[in-house]
């Protein structure tokens, strides 16, 4: 169940100091967010923090290609469920935070410190700022390098953060992609798997088989493809 709730303009003295106090002294009808139910049992004031990081943080990403589109505005509306009566006061927080996208990891940290047991919520919080990325149909380099960095401030480990990015971008340049596996997967299994590509693409088989010199050489080149995600995968894995 999501709690939305108006606070006072002395909620500011919570998050005094840092970008998080600047955006709030700046703001002064505060909103108190909880999506999911999340912040249930949380004190109010980490629930201002919450409400304050995840706006802004939503504002800078969609700052990221240095234009925020209205289908962003509109993306975190509806992902983060903002009800029609407390529209204009996130718009508030929302405008203040989007003027640049300086100071965003000190939201992704506050966001991480609140939930560093429950990487669950983490999650929740990685989707629906992919959700606002993915909003004008482009995946912009400056939201992929943001995108990452959060996911590194928040504990996600590279495997994890690219199988979150893939439920809403697919990268055919991914070495989980390139190999065919899991982001999940055992060694035993990269390894296999690995293994049979490489006996399966190597051109000695190929040309054992009858198979066209035009098909030999596309297979030649798909294996370096493999061997190099592969060796991507062994040292993010610290595989031996």
């Amino acid at each position: 169940m999501s709690i939305w709730g108006k606070l006072g303009g002395a909620a500011a003295g919570f998050l005094a100091g840092g970008p998080l106090g600047a955006l709030a002294g700046a703001f002064a009808g505060h909103v108190l967010f909880d999506r999911s139910g999340f912040m249930t049992e949380r004190p109010e004031e980490e629930g201002v923090a919450f409400t304050i990081a995840i706006i802004a943080l939503g504002a800078k990403l969609a700052m990221a290609d240095g234009v925020v589109t209205r289908d962003e505005e509109e993306a975190f509306t509806r992902v983060f469920r903002v009800p029609q009566s407390e529209a204009v006061n996130v718009k508030r927080i929302f405008d203040l935070a989007r003027r640049d996208t300086a100071g965003y990891e000190a939201y992704a940290t506050q966001i991480a410190r609140m939930f560093r047991t429950n990487p669950a919520v983490l999650e929740d919080v990685m989707d629906g700022l992919f959700e606002i990325a993915k909003a004008d149909g482009v995946f912009h380099p400056g939201e992929a390098r943001m995108m990452e960095r959060i996911s590194e401030i928040f504990g996600f480990a590279p495997n994890v953060y690219r199988r979150i990015r893939a439920t809403h971008f697919v990268d055919s340049s991914d070495p989980y992609v390139i190999l065919g596996i899991s982001y999940e997967a055992s060694e035993d299994e990269i390894k296999h798997t690995y293994r049979l590509l490489v006996k399966e693409n190597h051109p000695d088989s190929l040309i054992g088989r009858g198979v066209p010199p035009e098909f030999v050489q596309l297979a030649t080149d798909k294996l370096a493809a493999i061997n190099t995600a592969y060796e991507a995968v062994r040292r993010e894995r610290d595989i031996k």
